[in-house]
């Protein structure tokens, strides 16, 4: 396992309520695939708390990003909402098998909330490197201004023919055009009769497991079906 390292908060955003973006930077290069988590850890309450947050951002020299949601009630979240620029985390990684295994073949992604980020990490990789593989991104959220990177996703599908972009709301207004109800409803309809990619997903447990269920009952190879699972 990679040893413990450090990193300084350089700049954040907010993406949506209690939903931020960070931008930190290492001393060094810290290289690392698309897809893969960090481990923070930080002595808060009188204990060492660690944990792991997906890297948002694609490879290359000293900065990453992290993308997570606030937990009131959490220990580390609020504790890194709370940090000042400059402010220091320590962490260990890059960590995690979460990554593209065939990047040759065409792909489904498939993200709940803030399991947007490794995706995030995928997709701008694969355009600054040029691969061609067709990708198609079907984002679950509940409302429009929960839609995480959406500018940059929307942009990113104008640019790139070989990107589609899907989000999927579960409690869209009535104004809304786009797709709605859960993801799970949506991926076979975007597999259709493929048996030739692959399908990526990230997000809660229960919608993972469930949707793993569907597609190795429509037939798709368990090496087919690549997972994150975020509780």
């Amino acid at each position: 396992m990679p040893g413990a390292r450090s990193a300084t908060l350089r700049e954040w955003r907010d993406l949506a309520p209690e939903v931020r973006h960070f931008e930190f930077e290492t001393a060094d290069d810290m290289p690392f695939e698309p897809g893969q988590f960090i481990s923070l850890t930080e002595p808060l309450g009188g204990h060492a708390i660690t944990r792991a947050y997906s890297l948002a951002s694609a490879p290359g020299g000293r900065r990453f990003a992290l993308c997570l949601n606030r937990v009131n009630d959490g220990h580390m979240s609020p504790h890194l909402f709370a940090l000042r620029e400059s402010d220091p985390i320590s962490f260990s990684g890059p960590l995690g098998a979460f990554i593209v295994r065939r990047p040759e073949r065409d792909r489904i992604y498939v993200a709940t909330g803030t399991g947007i980020a490794p995706f995030r990490s995928m997709l701008a990789h694969q355009f600054a490197v040029g691969d061609p593989a067709s990708v198609t991104l079907i984002f679950g959220v509940r409302y429009p201004e929960t839609i995480l990177y959406r500018d940059e996703l929307e942009r990113w599908e104008a640019a790139r023919p070989n990107f589609t972009f899907r989000p999927t709301l579960s409690r869209p207004p009535v104004e809304w055009t786009g797709l709605r109800g859960h993801v799970q409803e949506h991926v076979l309809a975007a597999v259709g009769d493929r048996r030739d990619l692959d399908v990526y997903i990230c997000g809660m447990k229960a919608m993972v497991d469930d949707l793993r269920a569907r597609l190795k009952a429509a037939g798709l190879d368990r090496r087919q079906i690549v997972t994150e699972k975020y509780d």
